[in-house]
């Protein structure tokens, strides 16, 4: 796949401040654009291509036309049903969001260099030195901007913010080696442990992820795993105890073990990318579900946690 981004500029989709899931304390986390991975179960679809997207909000249009007389590509149309961007024209230059008076197009995806980001980022300093916070880098996949991490991560630890690294692993060991000096918690994904299920739900195998698991670990970096708990995917309890044991034997520095209950908060976000979702009638996961994938997990890795919402 290839980068769409220079090695001094990054591209992020979201920055989301004052969050207290992302790493201990209060936090902003970094979106960043483009990842390796295609889970079928995915909540930021935006955040999968390395380049800017168009979504239309369908609540917020007025109709008022503007944004088709700004497309210098012709690739908006609004009909009976609402707007259809016809994709393989859209160039994503903006000009229908700019024209738009009711914001109902919004281009996804914002350019930064490391001294404007890092400026950013300063600003709630304050929050994250009083909390025990600072700041996660996530996606998408931050490593697939590892020449953008090397220009913001040292800039950060001059400033002593505590550097988080939310990561699925399926990126080379190069990548790692390169940052890993400036990380002091990697999030790391273990969804499936079986390979070939893992290439049908993901796209890719999970080889590289365990073996970057193995390095990180052996490197002293504090771990928090994070599982997706899926139904169909990763809920079962034979891969929740393959997942265990592989932490038991192989993660000593694994501090948290995090089982994150399904969300089908994305879906609205798959409608405006004109994306399929696999789990469109999926619903939510009960407490006892959770409860119970949760008992597997702790019976061999004690510090294994749940959260998120269930049905009733």
């Amino acid at each position: 796949m290839s980068v769409h981004y220079s090695p001094t500029t990054g591209l992020t989709f979201n920055l989301q401040q004052f969050s207290t899931e992302d790493g201990p304390g209060i936090r902003t986390t970094v979106f960043m654009k483009g990842c390796p991975l295609r889970c079928a179960w995915c909540h930021n679809p935006e955040g999968l291509t390395p380049q800017r997207d168009l979504v239309w909000h369908d609540t917020r249009c007025i109709a008022a036309r503007e944004c088709l007389r700004a497309c210098p590509a012709n690739a908006l149309a609004l009909t009976p049903r609402g707007m259809t961007i016809d994709r393989a024209r859209c160039t994503r230059c903006g000009q229908c969001a700019d024209a738009c008076p009711a914001a109902a197009l919004e281009i996804i995806g914002k350019e930064w260099n490391a001294e404007e980001l890092v400026a950013e980022l300063l600003k709630d300093r304050v929050f994250y030195e009083t909390s025990g916070g600072g700041i996660t880098f996530s996606g998408g996949e931050p490593m697939m901007q590892t020449d953008f991490l090397c220009e913001v991560l040292p800039r950060l630890q001059d400033a002593h913010l505590h550097i988080a690294l939310d990561t699925c692993g399926a990126v080379s060991p190069e990548r790692y080696q390169r940052v890993l000096d400036w990380i002091d918690l990697a999030l790391f994904d273990l969804k499936i442990i079986d390979c070939e299920r893992h290439r049908a739900a993901t796209g890719v195998g999970n080889e590289l992820i365990l073996n970057n698991a193995r390095l990180l670990s052996r490197r002293g970096v504090p771990m928090w795993i994070r599982t997706p708990i899926i139904p169909g995917y990763t809920n079962d309890h034979a891969n929740i105890e393959a997942i265990a044991r592989f932490i038991r034997a192989e993660l000593p520095t694994v501090e948290r073990w995090d089982l994150l209950a399904y969300t089908n908060l994305g879906k609205p976000k798959y409608h405006r990318l004109d994306l399929p979702y696999a789990l469109e009638n999926a619903p939510l996961l009960t407490r006892e579900e959770m409860e119970s994938v949760w008992r597997v997990a702790h019976d061999i890795v004690p510090v294994a946690r749940w959260s998120g919402a269930t049905r009733d």
